[in-house]
This record gives C-alpha cells, sequence and structure tokens, in this order.
C-alpha cells in the first residue's frame, strides 16, 4: 500500500466543493491512496450561492442559475441525480431603461450586438444618427491585435449610443464592472475571434449562430436559456455537502502556508497545521499574497480590482402592483440617473419562486462609480429600489417583507491584460509552488459552470502531480 497523499482544498464555493467531488470520485473509483479535505472560512458551503426559503418563496441571494448550454454544470448535475429537479426559467420580453423609459430589447440580437438589422431600426432606443454609426460595423476595419478594452473595441465598431444603451447594460451586468476597464480577452474573446475572422461582427453573428428560422420549424416552444432548480439554486449546494460528509471543515480558514522539503504545511484559523502533499487554492485572489506572504508569485494579484454589489429581493401581493409589466425583468442604461442596475420580476422568471398570487421582485445596486451604495442600511436601500421602481410601476403597498444581501468585494475584474496576469502567476507557482494549484471566479469565468469546471481541472492537475 503506497504511502497515504493529503490533499487540501480551500475554500468551500462551487469550485471547491466541485473539485473534492471529482477528487473523490476519482480515489473511490480507482482505489489511491489519497485523503481530501476542504477547508472553508464561513460557517456554511456555497460561496454565493444561497438560497433563502420562506412564505413558500425562493428567493435567491446570489446567482439565480446557470446557462444550460455549458455542459459542465449540467454534467455535475446529472452525477449528483438532480436532473429531476431542475427547472428552466421563463421566457419572455425584456426591457431596457434608457431616458426613464422601458424599451423592449430588439430581437434579433446576441449580447446587444444586432443579427437582424430591422427590429433595431424600428428600435425607439436609438436616434437615427446612432443607428447609422452602428451600421459602420458593416465597413470598419478590423482593430488591433491583442487584448483591448471591451468598451474601445465596440465603441469602435457601433459607436457610442449602441454601446451606452444596450451592449453595456447587457455585459457588464455580468461581472458588476466598468466595460471601459474590462479586458476582451478574459471575458469575451468571442466577439474578438468574430472581427478577426469576419471583420464586421454583425457578418460573422451571422454565419455563425443557430439559425432560429429552422429551429421553429422544427416546432416546439422556446425554451429558457438557464437552469435552477425546483427548490433554489442552493440544492446543488446542499447536495454537495450530503456527498462530501466530514470531508468538509466549515469555520476554518487558511492563516497561511509554508513550503517544506516535501508538501506544505498549512496553518489553519483553528491553530491546526495541516501537511498537505497538494493544495488547490479556491479562494479569491485578493487572500493569496497573504497566504503565500514569503513568495512573489501572487503579486500581481494586488493589481485586480474587485466590486462590491448587493441585492434587494421584495415579495409584494400581487394586487400590490397596479401597473404591471409583461416580461420578466429590465436593465439599466448608465446613462440614466436610477440607482439600481437591473430588476428581475422573479415570480415570471421563475414561476416556482413565488405562491400563486403573489409578486417577487429583485433589483440590484452597486454600480463600480456607486459602491457606497452597498454599505446604506437595509431600510435606505429599499427605500432606494422602491423609489426607482415606482418610475416605472405603481407599487401602491410596502413589501410583505424583503431580503437584502450584500458581497462585498465579490466581483473580480477582468481588467485589460487579465489573462496574461493569470497565465504569469501559474508560471511563478509551477516554478516555486509545484503541486499547488488555483481555480475559481478570479481566474477564467464568473459563471456556476465555468467554476465547476476550474474545479474539475484543477483535479486534473493535481492527480498527474501526484502521479508525477
Amino acid at each position: 500500500m503506497s504511502e497515504m497523499k493529503k490533499i487540501l482544498i480551500a475554500g468551500g464555493g462551487i469550485t471547491g466543493l466541485s473539485a473534492a467531488y471529482y477528487l473523490q470520485k476519482e480515489i473511490n473509483e480507482k482505489g489511491l491512496p489519497y485523503e481530501v479535505k476542504l477547508v472553508e472560512a464561513g460557517n456554511r458551503p456555497g460561496g454565493k450561492i444561497k438560497t433563502t426559503r420562506r412564505n413558500g418563496f425562493v428567493i435567491e441571494q446570489g446567482p439565480d442559475s446557470f446557462l444550460s448550454r455549458k455542459q459542465p454544470g449540467i454534467k455535475l448535475v446529472r452525477e449528483l441525480g438532480l436532473s429531476d429537479e431542475l427547472v428552466r426559467n421563463g421566457t419572455g420580453q425584456s426591457y431596457i431603461l434608457v431616458n426613464n423609459k422601458l424599451h423592449q430589447i430588439p430581437k434579433g440580437s446576441y449580447m446587444g450586438v444586432p443579427v437582424s438589422v430591422r427590429p433595431f431600426l424600428f428600435s425607439s432606443i436609438f436616434s437615427p444618427t446612432g443607428k447609422l454609426r452602428a451600421g459602420m460595423d458593416f465597413v470598419m476595419p478590423r482593430g488591433k491585435t491583442g487584448d483591448q478594452s471591451l468598451g474601445g473595441f465596440f465603441r469602435r465598431r457601433f459607436g457610442d449610443e449602441l454601446v451606452e444603451n444596450l451592449i453595456e447594460p447587457l455585459l457588464s451586468g455580468i461581472y458588476a464592472g466598468n466595460l471601459d476597464d474590462m479586458g476582451i480577452m478574459a471575458t469575451f474573446p468571442n466577439f474578438y475571434q468574430l472581427e478577426q475572422e469576419h471583420r464586421s461582427l454583425i457578418k460573422g453573428l451571422r454565419k455563425t449562430m443557430p439559425d432560429k428560422k429552422k429551429q421553429k420549424k422544427s416546432g416546439g416552444k422556446k425554451q429558457g436559456m438557464f437552469y435552477s432548480f425546483e427548490n433554489g439554486l442552493e440544492t446543488l449546494v446542499e447536495r454537495l455537502e450530503e456527498v462530501l460528509g466530514d470531508m468538509i471543515s466549515l469555520n476554518t480558514g487558511v492563516d497561511h502556508v509554508e513550503k517544506k522539503e516535501h508538501g506544505y504545511n498549512v496553518l489553519l484559523s483553528n491553530g491546526e497545521v495541516y501537511k498537505a502533499d497538494t493544495v488547490i487554492l479556491a479562494t479569491p485572489h485578493y487572500t493569496l499574497p497573504k497566504t503565500f506572504s514569503q513568495f512573489d508569485a501572487f503579486d500581481e494579484f494586488r493589481d485586480i480590482p474587485a466590486t462590491s454589489v448587493a441585492n434587494v429581493a421584495m415579495a409584494f401581493d400581487e394586487s400590490a402592483i397596479e401597473r404591471d409589466i409583461d416580461g420578466t425583468g429590465f436593465v439599466v442604461s448608465r446613462n440614466s440617473d436610477f440607482r439600481i442596475t437591473a430588476c428581475t420580476w422573479t415570480h415570471k422568471k421563475w414561476p416556482n419562486a413565488a405562491p400563486e398570487g403573489k409578486a417577487l421582485v429583485r433589483c440590484y445596486v452597486g454600480r463600480p462609480d456607486d459602491q457606497s451604495v452597498v454599505d446604506l442600511s437595509d431600510d435606505e436601500i429599499v427605500d432606494i429600489v422602491l423609489n426607482d421602481l415606482n418610475k416605472t410601476m405603481n407599487i401602491t403597498a410596502k413589501p410583505e417583507f424583503s431580503v437584502i444581501s450584500r458581497w462585498q468585494d465579490a466581483m473580480p475584474q477582468y481588467t485589460v491584460g487579465h489573462t496574461e496576469r493569470i497565465a504569469n502567476v501559474r508560471e511563478s507557482m509551477r516554478q516555486e509552488l509545484p503541486g499547488v494549484f488555483m481555480a475559481g471566479s478570479s481566474y477564467e469565468g464568473v459563471g456556476i459552470p465555468d467554476c465547476i469546471d476550474q474545479g474539475e481541472k484543477a483535479v486534473a492537475d493535481v492527480l498527474e502531480y501526484l502521479r508525477g
């Protein structure tokens, strides 16, 4: 029997939980002499995935879904036997708030970029000049090669109006960041590739996107693009916690990691020193320079900012909303004087989220230039949100209850040069810290399937290292 190898996973968000699951699966299937320990500094696993169930409402305090087309999420759900509990989002019209008025988001677009020109020509969101400028994409030459500002890239192709009134609210909301700071290679490299291959983004999207006319002819109602669970997204975390059992140690953080001749001594917040042969870091990037203070490998992470966001979910009786809107929600143009950045009519997007006759509305605050709103009191945030909502809806009663969630420094910013920074850090780790691997939303994708994928890749790295 080989000597038992010890693997420590730092961080109990979906990345760390996925890594622990796939490691234990390999150990069980192949009889590997490995031991896995996952430590989480907080009092619960799941990270940003957090569901509150109250009075028949299912309220997501963090993400509310994952993309159905991304396979790592679906694969893990199937392996955990949760497929029967999946639900798709309800489909419906979505809106954008421009000049204090709700406009339908033009059909025939991809992330705000026109694919069908006709809906854009008749949209009230853009002026005639703005429409003409956006059409310049058909004749604009290719831009510079290499990483660049996502905002600069789209402004050059379509002009300011299309970017500020449509593309920016749709894209920047994913990262809670400023489009003009975000790097294209780390966020939407597909747009860069489309320009390089087809010159025009519109032409490139027409050639590469599925033909919706053919899809319609094949029959069937349009399905939602997102998945959640009947009883909320935390269902996934709860099943992982059940499967992993006492492998997880809560209220246990990593204070420091020391490299030894063979492996690493990991000083835990409870005073324990865990001797690990290999370590998976599934914690935010800004924790690592302190954890490895004697190494320079993580110095580049000091240049990666993180923004804070908050959301407020409010439960109403349906009768309290006099001027209802037929749709699933809206995003807000940054040119508006609204402090909310988006609003989801959750009871329409997720019919399982509210009892019959009730309405559930979730709004978001915390633009990059309005971070102070996150630190306001619960009452102040609710007042701000209701004031903004009543500019477009007529809500005649206070919420039956509200749930406010603050996520401090929770959104890593993939600024220009991000992919290069991550590559540099990984190379430094390979040389200075062999057997230490990092994964999670700070690095290569913020969505749930992206984090699951990174966790699984870290497992492959660990197994290869231990075999080698």
